[in-house]
């Protein structure tokens, strides 16, 4: 199945915005950006990650992902990124649900999960994002959020 770029941007913008959600629960000057690394390296490595997943290697691709082109809320803030994130993940699978099989949706949204909770396992507390607990409790809240939302 391909996708048209707009398909492709919605499918990419539920995993992105899930990420970014889980960043900024717990906002941390250099915590903050080892999550954005740790996002930007599952959506770089997820089409090796799930080979056999068609939805996934049509947008996750490295040719496909140059090809896109995401724009970022410019009103998303610490108190809605998890609400923004749980209507993009509602418009991803309601825009792939006609065509996909069940098989390679649930596995899509497992990779969306893994992404936020990699995201949310980057860096700890502290001014360097080295202490424990690796996962604050509000990024465990967020992740609850998105996991029911998921339906996983």
């Amino acid at each position: 199945m391909t996708y048209t770029p707009e398909e492709s941007a919605v499918v990419l913008k539920a995993v992105t915005l899930s990420g970014m959600a889980i960043a900024m629960s717990d906002l941390g000057i250099i915590s903050t950006a080892i999550e954005a690394t740790a996002l930007a390296k599952e959506v770089a490595g997820a089409a090796k990650k799930y080979p056999n997943n068609s939805i996934i290697q049509n947008v996750f691709s490295d040719e496909s992902l140059k090809k896109l082109h995401l724009d970022t809320p410019k009103d998303i803030t610490p108190e809605n990124a998890v609400d923004q994130a749980i209507v993009a993940v509602h418009d991803a699978v309601a825009a792939l649900t006609p065509t996909a099989t069940p098989e390679e949706l649930a596995e899509y949204k497992q990779f969306i999960y893994a992404a936020a909770d990699h995201v949310a396992n980057a860096a700890g507390s502290g001014l360097f994002g080295s202490g424990s607990p690796k996962v604050s409790e509000k990024e465990m809240v967020a992740l609850a959020k998105l996991k029911a939302a998921l339906a996983i």
